[in-house]
């Protein structure tokens, strides 16, 4: 009992939606703007944690990036805009979902070519599983003994 109690609030405190580190003094007033703010912070990559958005990163540098991208929203820029501005200056590898170019078609790509390589393995290695099990033919003496056996009405089972 103690145990599913243990699993029920690990599993409860896991559950919890991770609140994002925006201080009130970033949050731009114009509740619009904000969230606009909000949905490009969480395309942008934490340059420190690199796996979390600067929304979910509490690194200054994400902080910095956070300040810049609600700077840009109030001067009038477009969301596009924003994203080419901090591209600009960070790199390509800002972007927690990298465009789709030249440079990143192996990224985007290979999960594509490693499933369908995984599917043609799969299928030569059961047609040839297949093969290696399947029923060979009778020798003649085998033959033989099954015409026998038929012959005599006994199912090739419950022969001696």
């Amino acid at each position: 009992m103690r145990h599913l109690l243990a699993a029920a609030l690990l599993f409860f405190c896991l559950s919890i939606p991770a609140f994002a580190l925006v201080s009130p003094s970033e949050r731009l007033p114009d509740p619009e703007q904000e969230a606009r703010a909000r949905e490009i912070s969480k395309e942008l990559r934490c340059l420190v944690c690199q796996n979390q958005s600067i929304d979910d990163s509490d690194a200054e540098l994400a902080g910095d990036l956070r300040r810049i991208v609600r700077e840009r929203i109030s001067a009038g820029d477009t969301d596009k805009e924003v994203f080419d501005f901090v591209i600009a200056r960070y790199g390509e590898f800002v972007l927690m979902t990298p465009r789709f170019k030249p440079a990143t078609w192996v990224l985007w790509l290979t999960p594509g070519f490693v499933l369908l390589g995984g599917g043609i393995v799969a299928v030569l290695f059961l047609r040839r599983k297949r093969l290696e099990t399947g029923v060979s033919s009778l020798t003649e003496e085998e033959e033989a003994r099954l015409a026998e056996l038929m012959a005599r009405g006994n199912p090739p089972d419950s022969a001696p």
